[in-house]
């Protein structure tokens, strides 16, 4: 239990205790639901997104704009741009980003299936939606760099970045604050 990401001792040991008080088939289902889980669920061939079938319901799905690619660093970003309700794109999970301290780099990532995605045409706009840390910024400026290479004339855009809602100018730091003052769009009252 301690090896799953999230999952301290002290929770670990509340799921043991509490498997320990189940009956032995409530525990069996409990087991063959992550079988399961580990068997049936593949990634997108398309998007590297988790799905149940070859192509995910968001790449499946002839409601989105597969004219946009949103590219994020893994799942978890999908789902928490899911739940905003404003996006209507597609999207290129990397599964990772590039981190040299961590020994990462560009081919540990699904940076050549996006590259190969706009290749093939039809693509307008990359949305680079990447962690703003030092190797979130290295991941944007690589795959950028990738892009013109490639001679892609599309939009590249990254997500905006500044002043949280709720945060205290005060507080925020100076590269933030900075980044929200460059970025400043018009107030519409």
């Amino acid at each position: 239990m301690a090896s799953l990401p999230g999952v301290g001792r002290r929770t670990a040991l509340r799921l043991v205790l509490h498997l320990l008080r189940q009956s032995d088939q409530d525990v069996e289902a409990f087991s063959n639901a992550f079988t399961r889980l580990k068997k049936e669920v593949i990634y997108c061939r398309e998007c590297h997104n988790i799905s149940d079938s070859e192509l995910c319901p968001i790449c499946g799905s002839a409601r989105r704009d597969h004219s946009t690619i949103c590219v994020v660093e893994n799942v978890q970003d999908v789902m928490s741009i899911e739940n905003t309700g404003q996006y209507s794109g597609v999207y290129h999970v990397l599964g990772g980003i590039i981190s040299p301290m961590e020994g990462i780099g560009p081919k540990d990532i699904e940076i050549d299936s996006l590259i190969e995605r706009v290749t093939k045409g039809g693509v307008d706009e990359i949305i680079l939606a990447l962690p703003t840390t030092m190797e979130g910024d290295t991941t944007n400026f690589y795959i950028y760099r990738r892009l013109q290479n490639a001679g892609s004339d599309i939009k590249i855009s990254q997500i905006a970045r500044g002043v949280a809602v709720g945060n205290q100018i005060e507080y925020t730091d100076e590269i933030t604050l900075g980044r929200s003052i460059v970025n400043r769009t018009e107030f519409k009252g």
